[in-house]
């Protein structure tokens, strides 16, 4: 395969993580042969810094002309002030929005080398593995928003809009992927107080009754949520919800996980070649990028962990150039690799096993060429006339 890829390191640890990343999808390259041709672009307070603007047109046009997109983070001290009128967060929220991509997946599964640096206790941990799927381009967040001098102070608004066929749109998606699952799907709203979760909800039931009578719903107040991800996260399978409500909902989940640095994401739009009803790849680049923020707190220290930035090309060779062989060899590698015990400071078991981002990255992409090796042993010593590539 030949696919051209965008990468977007961003602020902050975000050129670190990349790069790791960009040399994992290299030796998958290297591995089965083929071609990715890598163009970088800046977004974010480096592309402030540099243009003035959040989202350069370039940016805009190198992301359109690609197959895929990797994303770094967004964000730091410099650009910090919620008041300006040009930030960081712009170029990400614009980015989604340009590219259509509203369906946002971010897997939350526990590593049991990993259980011991969750919070939350072990037992409630064994056999978490959870699929978010959080509408990415609608509600609050892309609402109309006002800021007017009142008496005494201020008047601040922000208007939160769903409509019927943005709800339908994201909630197909999620269903799919639970009929691929286990088959249950959770929907996250507020419609005890929120008229957006009353849609929400009335449409979600229709969909799913029409649509899905072999996907088992169940409904679940955010708040609720909120609690039985600590108490219960283990009898989630796969949960859908709108967009403020997923961002806080799986930052939540991801200390299930162990370290935020550790989860990937993917952000599709329409048609991904998965779906029931589209024979061909995204019709819009996939969006890829670890959930973590900048952290400009380590940048530059060499101790940011790569997997979650490393585990979104897993997502984008699967999702977006429909490789899932190359995507499963990603995940198998990052296993093996923290099974053993390696880490960056925030997931190492022990001192003598703590990596850099960079050591951490090699080990992976060492397991990869492994993977290869053991494949070939095999063939070898078997009556299989397969070619190993």
């Amino acid at each position: 395969m030949h696919a051209s890829i965008a990468v977007l390191p961003g602020d902050g640890i975000g050129p670190e993580v990349t790069s790791e990343a960009v040399h994992i999808l290299h030796a998958v390259a290297q591995r089965w042969g083929h071609a990715f041709d890598v163009e970088e672009g800046l977004i974010g307070g480096c592309a402030i810094d540099a243009t003035g603007e959040p989202l350069p047109a370039e940016t805009s046009r190198l992301a359109f002309r690609a197959d895929a997109v990797l994303l770094g983070a967004v964000g730091g001290p410099r650009w910090s002030d919620p008041d300006a009128s040009v930030r960081p967060e712009q170029g990400l929220l614009g980015l989604r929005q340009a590219l259509g991509v509203y369906a946002n997946l971010r897997p939350i599964s526990v590593h049991p080398a990993l259980s011991a640096a969750s919070p939350v206790k072990a037992d409630r941990l064994v056999g978490v593995d959870i699929l978010f799927v959080r509408e990415l381009t609608g509600g609050i967040y892309f609402g109309e928003k006002t800021r007017q001098p009142l008496l005494g102070g201020e008047r601040a608004t922000d208007l939160c809009v769903y409509t019927t066929e943005e709800i339908e749109r994201v909630v197909r998606i999620a269903a799919r992927l639970a009929r691929e699952r286990r088959r249950r799907l959770t929907s996250v709203d507020k419609a005890n107080v929120l008229e957006t979760s009353r849609l929400w909800r009335r449409v979600t039931d229709r969909v799913m009754h029409d649509e899905f009578p072999d996907v088992t719903l169940d409904h679940v107040l955010v708040d609720a949520c909120a609690m039985r991800l600590v108490q219960a996260p283990a009898t989630f399978d796969v949960v859908v919800t709108e967009n403020l409500f997923g961002d806080i909902l799986t930052d939540e989940a991801s200390m299930l996980a162990g370290s935020i640095g550790m989860l990937p994401s993917a952000s599709l739009g329409e048609a991904p070649w998965w779906s029931e009803d589209a024979p061909g790849p995204t019709t819009r680049p996939g969006l890829y990028e670890p959930v973590h923020g900048s952290a400009p707190d380590i940048a530059g220290r060499g101790v940011a962990n790569p997997i979650g930035a490393i585990l979104s090309v897993g997502m984008l060779l699967r999702h977006s150039l429909g490789l899932t062989e190359e995507a499963r060899a990603v995940e198998q590698a990052v296993n093996a690799v923290v099974a053993d015990g390696w880490g960056t400071p925030d997931i190492a078991v022990s001192d003598g096993l703590r990596c850099t981002t960079r050591e951490l990255a090699e080990r992976i992409a060492g397991r990869l060429v492994e993977q290869r090796d053991d494949v070939a042993t095999h063939a070898v010593g078997s009556n299989e006339t397969t070619q190993v590539a």
